[in-house]
């Protein structure tokens, strides 16, 4: 199919992230623990279809091929890296918002402990499940939809100037944090935000290959479940 006026392109992002605060809102009326996992399962499901009637497919959106030997032999010190970034952004957020005056950035939210209170508690299905989540959810879904999708369309539809290329990490990356509110509140938001804007900066400096970040944003997350699991204080 042809392209779409810039316009019509910027009202689908704004519909996507729309339909996903709808279908979380809704979600969150019965499993309000699964909101998150379910929500990207229901948008990609459904990003998935439309884009395949327009005429693209995710390896636009940064799932690409890695045909060279020399992309295999990059990948894991490319995931390794943004997992330093992801911890880095974490940890100095927490420091300097508690330096700055800040307590509640030194605090954990009481929604973590609702939310994975079975995981701390030692049960095994509860880590297992979560693992799984971090893996699908959290690592790969998070990163087509705020990174892959929304980066990448918000281009198509701005442009790619200085200011718009900034745009285009900003607006995903306070949606990102926006999108963690719900269960911890404005510590997350700050902190989600910013390690999601240091992940939209490492997909541009990657050129747009999402793979590092999925394994380093799985990574990590698989990292904190099993610290959380065996009482682990990291």
């Amino acid at each position: 199919m042809s392209a779409s006026p810039r316009p019509l392109i910027l009202l689908e992002v704004l519909i996507a992230a729309l339909a996903a605060m709808t279908v979380k809102a809704l979600i969150s009326l019965v499993l309000w623990r699964y909101a998150g996992p379910l929500t990207l399962l229901t948008v990609l499901s459904g990003l998935t279809v439309y884009l395949r009637w327009r005429g693209l497919g995710w390896r636009r959106f940064g799932l690409v091929k890695l045909p060279k030997l020399k992309s295999w032999l990059l990948l894991p010190v490319q995931a390794l890296f943004a997992i330093v970034a992801i911890l880095a952004t974490g940890v100095g957020t927490a420091t300097i918002g508690t330096a700055l005056g800040f307590e509640f950035m030194g605090e954990e939210p009481a929604g973590v402990m609702d939310r994975f209170g079975a995981v701390a508690d030692g049960s095994l299905p509860h880590y297992l499940l979560w693992l799984a989540i971090s893996i699908l959810a959290a690592g790969l879904g998070e990163e087509l939809f705020f990174r892959g999708y929304m980066i990448n369309r918000l281009r198509d539809g701005l442009g790619s100037g200085v200011v718009m290329t900034a745009l285009t990490v900003l607006l995903p990356a306070i949606y990102f944090g926006y999108g963690h509110f719900y269960y911890q509140g404005l510590r997350g938001l700050i902190t989600t935000g910013l390690i999601g804007l240091s992940l939209g900066l490492l997909f541009l400096i990657y050129k747009r290959n999402l793979w590092p970040l999925i394994i380093a944003h799985a990574g990590v997350d698989c990292l904190v479940f099993t610290a959380l699991y065996f009482n682990l204080d990291v």
